[in-house]
């Protein structure tokens, strides 16, 4: 699915050096690398503020907890997508809203949003699931008449951007009060281990979040407000400010190799392709197919005969889950989101991708329809 020894051959010397450079200052916990990436970062997204943690459900929930919400407040985010959106949302005692999807991007569906709002929705995280954005304007025009805040779960998109109407357009993750990303290995741009960040343009709310992510510190052993441990390391620091380097360039790569399949791919009767929103940029951190008439697990199966692997994002609805299950809803209440658990199927996707490869499983998807 990922060729992260193929990317690290390509860049070797830089990464070694990198790595080398940190171990040989004994620095390793902050200093002068996670405070170069941070930097970096920062000018990268033109955003004020980042802050380094230690993943992205790290960054999540310290930028819930920086709300300061109380206990049942809700918070709504996607049913189709990976747990953390809820499960950070029910472990600091809110609770999680889910609400359908689009069914051609697959991001959160604004009129969905609108009829769940209560009087104790706090907060709307929209996630800008498989590499592009939501459609935050409509979001953010639901979120400003009720007085609600957003936060961005921008974990699969870092480098998409949204297109607003009067044609200035914003990074990922930069709309909200804050947006959270995820620097796990087979992200876009991705570390060596687990890493993730939270940006945002509003000073006191960089100030409350570095605090919670230092244990509630103010200053050294002063303790302001309950916190949690979650720092980016500096070996991770560097390899990251190594990648970012060539994001534009995996960014370019990503986007080259879904137009290869949607090419490749446009005359199968079997699939329907993954479509892109006319408000966003697409920097396909996965290319998801439909799979029709319920042949999805066997096309899957068929795909591993000939060793090509893919994978399922996401088999369950989260509304379905044991943690998630709520009086509000049962199965059949969110209908786009049960047909996608039940048809999607993800396809190699990489910086490394070459025509070779991606005609090989083409080639495999259109004989297994024919």
């Amino acid at each position: 699915m990922v060729d992260l020894k193929g990317q690290y051959q390509h860049i070797k010397p830089e990464i070694d050096a990198s790595i080398q450079s940190v171990i040989e200052s004994s620095v390793f916990i902050k200093g002068p690398a996670v405070e170069y990436f941070q930097q970096q970062l920062e000018r990268y997204l033109h955003v004020r503020h980042v802050i380094l943690v230690g993943n992205g459900t790290d960054a999540l929930r310290a930028s819930l907890m920086a709300l300061e919400l109380k206990p049942g407040d809700e918070i709504i985010t996607s049913d189709f997508t990976f747990v953390a959106t809820a499960e950070v949302a029910a472990s600091i005692g809110c609770t999680p809203v889910l609400v359908d999807v689009d069914p051609f991007t697959f991001c959160m569906n604004p009129a969905s949003v609108e009829k769940a709002i209560t009087s104790h929705t706090k907060v709307i995280v929209p996630v800008h699931l498989f590499g592009q954005c939501s459609p935050i304007f409509q979001i953010q025009e639901i979120a400003t008449r009720h007085h609600l805040q957003i936060i961005e779960d921008a974990c699969q998109a870092i480098n998409a951007e949204y297109k607003y109407k009067d044609g200035h357009t914003a990074i990922a993750g930069s709309m909200g009060m804050a947006g959270c990303t995820s620097f796990f290995p087979s992200k876009n741009l991705g570390c060596y281990g687990d890493g993730g960040a939270i940006y945002t343009n509003n000073d006191e709310f960089a100030n409350k979040v570095r605090s919670i992510t230092n244990h509630g510190m103010s200053t050294r052993y002063h303790y302001e407000r309950i916190g949690i441990n979650s720092r980016l390391d500096a070996i991770q620091a560097a390899i990251l400010s190594v990648k970012l380097q060539h994001l534009d360039e995996y960014t370019t790569a990503r986007q080259t190799a879904a137009q290869r399949y949607l090419t490749m791919l446009s005359d199968c009767n079997g699939i329907t392709l993954p479509q892109t929103a006319n408000y966003s940029t697409h920097v396909y951190h996965q290319f998801t197919i439909k799979v029709k008439n319920g042949k999805r697990d066997e096309l899957k199966a068929e795909l591993n005969s000939k060793g090509i692997p893919s994978m399922i994002y996401y088999p369950v609805p989260l509304h379905l889950q044991n943690p998630y299950k709520d009086t509000r809803y049962k199965k059949g209440d969110f209908k786009v989101t049960e047909s996608l658990c039940d048809n999607v199927l993800s396809l190699p996707m990489h910086t490394e991708m070459d025509e070779e490869q991606q005609q090989f499983i083409a080639d495999t998807i259109k004989k297994f329809f024919s």
